[in-house]
């Protein structure tokens, strides 16, 4: 038996007409989605220094999570 090889097409999508996330110009293919290393460089500092994290409710206290799974884990063994 012969195996037919065929080429499938993915269809073309529309550009996004989005600019950079940072400055809002028009992004660069080389440094896409931003519009320039500078961009770019800007947006990982944010990444690093926790500008884009998501608040949260309250706070956990490491040593209250530690206690809980012990508690949990010592109800479990009972069981």
């Amino acid at each position: 038996m012969s195996e037919e090889k065929r080429i499938v097409s993915l269809p073309q999508t529309k550009k996004s007409k989005a600019g950079c996330p940072v400055c809002k110009r028009p992004s660069a293919t080389r440094f896409r989605p931003f519009c320039s290393a500078r961009c770019a460089d800007v947006d990982l500092g944010r990444w690093f220094t926790g500008s884009y994290a998501l608040p949260s409710a309250e706070p956990v206290d490491p040593e209250e999570l530690i206690e809980a799974l012990e508690k949990q884990q010592d109800e479990e063994d009972e069981r």
